[in-house]
């Protein structure tokens, strides 16, 4: 988007709010008016204000949102946060949109038809909580605490978990953000420093960037992109490694468009460059790391010839690009990324070789670099019945085979593997999974081989969910629970320990629609059903407060405060001093003696990918900034702006196999899965043997009306994948696609060459 259409869509927008007419069911019906000016918009008309925290990404934005007659009219950004200020992206301004959706869950619902079928009966609230609470019992009863499982994602899934984690199961998966997304970073971040990265790097102050597949800008975490932003202000190199051209190689003062699959062997040809070539912080390293010998001797063979070969690069392009990052040294942000489940085997490395360079720059605990989150200590709200689970579970017998065996670190992590899980329910082995909850998280949109889940639902006793929309879990669900929307409810105190720490709280700005229930109310009623004695406050102001009481502050004293309370920040260390890291030295470990008691190499090392069979192109995926993957496709607005994503494919690919930009094509991958139709565009921004897809579009929930059917989902696509060894996290980037054209297979034709050491993928049919 450039400046002029920017500066077109704002008054657009502008004259658009400023003739929106609420009608009774809640739907914006526009108005005649001529209001180009934003003259008597409903926000400058008396409206009441209420501050909030916003669920549109999980990012949770500070926000304000502007009430008049009863009704949600506008959402800004809340003026006293230190991150966002006023401002909100186009996703936090149609909260509205989700907040009136006509297609949101209403009523609670049970299963009249087949599962999946998607034919319901509206029951009562007393109707659907206890048949959820007689088939935990019953299961738990025939099968025992393991035979549960629980699926959720976002704020409101915590109560949830609390009641699965009370019945002794192991099996509670916080999903997808840890073992479909940032499992194997956390993993490699918390050995080599000890806390689990994630976002926390300075960019604002950086001298230099580095990023791998990182899509700053289409992701539009908006604090976030705004320190990113502020750094190349102010002069930062930007070095971007991705397959693709994406928002932030446009931006970048170099774009290596390396072979998908190879990024651990260009960073240990940089690691032993650096070291080779003296680029490396010899005080930091001599002070503050462990284990320096060893990986000099482990990298020395991984010279740029050899990566440059593997990594279909320009020898000379990769020695511009590290020493560019390595003159700015130590205000250098090494980006960790956040989603890192690519391949399953080597995400952890690859991660750990990330942290092990950015080590070597000694750009931990200063401007520009790491920084290490300011802790904001809260109370425990005793009424959620923390103690009591405890003693719930106390005596409960873990199984004879965990879910959790085979992965060498998956115990230091809560829940059992989203796939462990599935795969159990499928098959019964090592034991039988019988009952699913889930919450806030699309399972056949966010998990690899979706046509998996399907099947393992079949086999389920009993699957609830607890939605906002129906999605496509609610479409094989026995039962569905109509949750309150973020706009709705109260969620747990929400802090930031980050470069600006605060803390603030969501609530209310209207009341539950409908027959919507927040998820304290919902966790409480099921708890009491279960007999468990959990969630005893009256309401969620009361164990608000008891969180806020520890560092005295109360829900009245946060909103007199502007509905968020700042603290000091301390993110950066004395480096003359130890840094006391949660290591077992106490150091930064470049070598990882746990791994090496693990029989897992102790040092990162390259371990190859198949590349694409003959005829196919790899498939990688992203995002686009209008939307949150799935969750936001059915929004009015934001599907009004992007209805469907876009294939990407190589332009000189596209010219020899006779497509053209615009046109319309299925995706057929390794397997014979077709995709939903899906427009191409064609571009020099991608290399020959990849294609990308923006994720989350193709809904096959007949019940979201806006969204059903529209594009192709790439989930739907992935059906081969394997866990990493560390804690069971699963790929997603080890898929292939051809082309179907008027029915035609167009196979796509090699255009580089595969060196000896990258094996070819091996066919296999269909399950």
């Amino acid at each position: 988007m450039n400046r002029r259409r920017f500066l077109k869509l704002s008054a657009a927008t502008c004259a658009a709010l400023a003739s929106l007419e609420l009608e009774n069911k809640g739907i914006f019906r526009p108005v005649a008016s001529d209001a180009a000016t934003c003259k008597g918009l409903p926000g400058s008309l008396g409206a009441k204000e209420v501050t909030s925290v916003c669920e549109m990404c999980f990012w949770r934005c500070p926000i304000v949102a502007k009430i008049k007659d009863n009704k949600l009219v506008k959402i800004e950004g809340n003026p006293k946060s230190p991150t966002n200020g006023h401002r909100v992206c186009a996703r936090g301004n149609s909260g509205i949109q989700l907040l009136y959706d006509p297609d949101r869950m209403k009523y609670p619902m049970k299963r009249v038809g087949a599962r999946g079928e998607g034919k319901w009966a509206r029951i009562t609230w007393d109707e659907a909580l206890d048949e959820i609470a007689h088939n935990m019992k019953e299961v738990k009863k025939k099968y025992g605490p393991h035979a549960l499982a629980m699926f959720d994602h976002g704020a409101s899934a915590e109560f949830y978990r609390e009641i699965f984690r009370a019945t002794g199961t192991e099996n509670f998966s916080n999903e997808p953000a840890f073992f479909q997304c940032l499992g194997p970073v956390s993993m490699a971040y918390l050995t080599t420093y000890g806390y689990q990265v994630s976002e926390r790097v300075d960019m604002a102050n950086a001298k230099a960037m580095l990023f791998f597949g990182s899509h700053l800008g289409e992701n539009v975490h908006l604090s976030h992109v705004r320190e990113y932003m502020k750094g190349l202000l102010r002069g930062a190199k930007l070095v971007v490694v991705d397959p693709r051209f994406s928002a932030a190689a446009g931006k970048a003062d170099m774009w290596l468009p390396i072979r998908p699959g190879t990024d651990t062997a260009l960073i240990l040809a940089w690691i032993n460059y650096v070291i080779q070539h003296d680029l490396y912080d010899k005080e930091f390293v001599h002070k503050h790391c462990k284990g320096f010998e060893q990986l000099r001797k482990s990298v020395r063979d991984c010279t740029m010839d050899w990566a440059a070969r593997i990594c279909d690069l320009n020898v000379d392009d990769m020695t511009k690009a590290i020493k560019m990052v390595a003159e700015a040294r130590p205000r250098v942000s090494l980006h960790p990324g956040r989603h890192a489940a690519w391949y399953g085997k080597g995400d952890v490395q690859r991660h750990r070789a990330m942290g092990i360079l950015t080590a070597l720059f000694g750009s931990v605990g200063v401007p520009g670099g790491l920084y290490f989150p300011t802790p904001i200590h809260l109370g425990e709200a005793d009424c959620l019945g923390e103690d009591e689970v405890d003693d719930l579970i106390e005596d409960v017998k873990p199984p004879e085979t965990s879910l959790k065996d085979g992965y060498a670190f998956a115990d230091i992590f809560p829940g059992s593997p989203t796939d462990a899980i599935i795969k159990a329910t499928k098959t019964g082995k090592p034991y039988p999974v019988k009952l699913w909850g889930v919450c806030g998280v699309n399972l056949l949109q966010t998990i690899s081989n979706p046509y998996q889940t399907m099947d393992a639902i079949k086999k389920l006793d009993f699957i609830f969910t607890i939605e906002v929309l129906p999605t496509e879990p609610a479409i094989w669900a026995d039962i569905i629970l109509p949750e309150a929307t973020y706009l709705e409810r109260y969620d747990a105190v929400h802090k930031k320990g980050n470069l600006y720490p605060y803390v603030t709280v969501r609530q209310p700005v209207v009341d539950p629609m409908f027959e919507s229930k927040p998820p304290y109310w919902i966790a409480r009623n099921l708890a009491k059903r279960l007999g468990y004695n959990l969630f005893t406050c009256k309401d969620e102001r009361e164990f608000l407060n008891e969180q806020l009481e520890e560092i005295d502050l109360s829900l009245d004293k946060l909103s007199k405060a502007g509905g968020i309370v700042t603290f000091k920040a301390n993110p950066y260390k004395d480096l003359n001093k130890p840094l006391g890291l949660n290591t077992d030295s106490g150091k930064v470990e470049l070598y990882a003696e746990s791994y090496d008691d693990e029989d897992l190499d102790p040092i990162p090392r390259f371990e190859p990918v198949p590349a694409p069979p003959k005829g196919y192109a790899r498939l990688v995926y992203g995002r686009v900034p209008m939307h949150t993957f799935s969750r936001t496709m059915n929004n009015l607005w934001l599907s009004n702006e992007c209805p469907e994503g876009k294939l990407w494919i190589n332009d000189e690919i596209a010219t020899r196999i006779g497509v053209k930009d615009g046109e319309t094509v299925i995706m057929e991958n390794q397997a014979g899965y077709r995709s939903n139709p899906v427009t191409l565009f064609v571009t020099a921004g991608i290399r020959p043997d990849t294609v990308y897809l923006p994720h989350g579009f193709g809904s096959r929930s007949p019940l979201l009306t806006k969204t059903y059917g529209k594009g192709a989902s790439d989930q739907f696509m992935i059906t081969n994948y394997r866990q990493d060894p560390f804690m069971g996290a699963s790929g997603h980037r080890s898929n292939f696609v051809c082309l179907i054209k008027d029915g035609k297979k167009l196979s796509i034709p090699e255009l580089r060459p595969l060196p000896p050491e990258i094996p070819r993928f091996k066919m296999r049919k269909a399950s």
